[in-house]
Parts: C-alpha cells; structure tokens; sequence
C-alpha cells in the first residue's frame, strides 16, 4: 500500500480539483448548476480519490486500473473547461490555466502508468 499524499500526482490532482471548485465552477450561471457544473467538479474530483483508492491496492496491476480511471476523468474534465470557455463561463485567461494544470495531471498519470507498467514498452 502507498500513501497518497506522498505521491506527486496526487498532490497536483488534488490542487487541480480544488481550483475548478473554487476558482471555475463558481463562475457557471445558476441554470448550469445541474448539467455542467456537477459534471466537471464530480470529473475533477474523480482524478485525486481514484489515485487514493488506487494506493490501497496491493498489485500494480489493480493501482493501474484506478490510474485510467483518473486519467479518463482528466479528458472529461478538459472537455467541460473547453464548453465552458466557449459558453464564456470562464475567461480565456482562466481557460489556459486549467487546461495547463489538466495537461500536468495527465502527464502525470502517463507517465506513472509508464512505470507501473513496466515502462512504454509494454502495452
């Protein structure tokens, strides 16, 4: 078992999750509060509690099952920052930012995937 709150990933997810509540989520109008607002803030806070559930795993193998999770999770999120940018719920400025920190994690998650895999090499 490892623990999370050593791994890098999970600090960088975890910082994610808490700027799309705070600092994006927020500025969605009140009719969107059931539709993209709950989408993206369940998505982005999928990423940390996978990468969570994950580590109490014993095999690398199960870890990794969580991981994919958490990395589907960053794809969905990176759609609903995109429809909330063209919606002009969020500035441009505010949209760069997410979509840096959306591609950290998702590097992030790649690259650890990587490694419990074997390396890339494997599949």
């Amino acid at each position: 078992m490892r623990d999370y709150k050593k791994l890098d990933v999970w600090k960088k997810s975890h910082e994610l999750n808490m700027f799309i509540k705070k600092e994006i989520a927020t500025k969605f109008p009140k009719e969107e509060r059931f539709e993209l607002t709950s989408q993206l803030t369940r998505a982005s806070l999928s990423i940390p509690l996978n990468i969570v559930e994950g580590c109490g795993r014993f095999t690398d193998k199960d870890f990794a099952h969580f991981l994919d999770t958490a990395l589907g999770s960053t794809n969905e999120i990176d759609y609903c920052c995109l429809c909330a940018s063209e919606l002009k719920y969020i500035s441009e400025e505010e949209y760069l930012k997410v979509n840096q920190s959306i591609n950290e994690v998702r590097a992030m998650l790649i690259s650890f995937l990587k490694f419990l895999r074997g390396g890339a090499g494997k599949p």
